[in-house]
């Protein structure tokens, strides 16, 4: 029977970080299932979902949390494959959010989502230079799980009326996974 654990490990920045985890994974016999990784400033963050078998839980899980011991912070906490029962039915939906950078975005997205619970299934933020004038602009890309009684439409406008209070655009889409 297969286990699944939940990996963070961060630390500065610099080559090779994957590859030991992972060294670790395959001297374990384990396999990442999903994962994402970032550069942030000067630390790297990896965050993944990694299956193993029984036999090989412990020993993997106590490999990876001595990562420790080369500067690295590291979390593990086993976890099930699969979504979460309580967002059975519930629709997916691709957030793109794009605007003149300020504070407080993705708090009030998040708290209009939240409010309304529908759930962050993913959420990637940037804040890039525009093309001619260098002014700051905030990007985001979502996935959010909507439940299912909600009508689109109307979600759709009030989100869309958070955005104009924000100043920036917003597009939804059908996730299409």
């Amino acid at each position: 029977m297969q286990k699944h654990l939940v990996v963070t490990v961060s630390g500065p920045d610099r080559p090779g970080i994957v590859e030991r985890v992972t060294k670790l994974l395959v001297e374990h016999q384990g396999n990442v299932e999903a994962s994402r990784m970032a550069r942030l400033g000067g630390e790297f963050a990896l965050l993944m979902m990694v299956s193993v078998a029984d036999a090989g839980f412990g020993p993997l899980r106590e490999g990876i949390r001595q990562l420790r011991d080369e500067g690295f912070k590291v979390t593990t906490r086993e976890t099930r494959r699969g979504h979460s029962a309580k967002y059975a039915g519930c629709i997916p939906y691709e957030l793109s959010v794009k605007g003149a950078d300020h504070q407080g975005i993705i708090h009030q997205l998040a708290h209009y989502l939240a409010e309304h619970k529908i759930n962050i299934e993913t959420m990637d933020t940037d804040v890039v230079k525009a093309p001619m004038s260098g002014t700051p602009l905030f990007k985001m890309s979502a996935v959010v799980l909507v439940p299912p009684e909600f009508n689109f439409q109307t979600w759709r406008q009030a989100l869309d009326g958070v955005c104009d209070d924000l100043g920036v655009d917003v597009t939804v889409s059908p996730y299409m996974g």
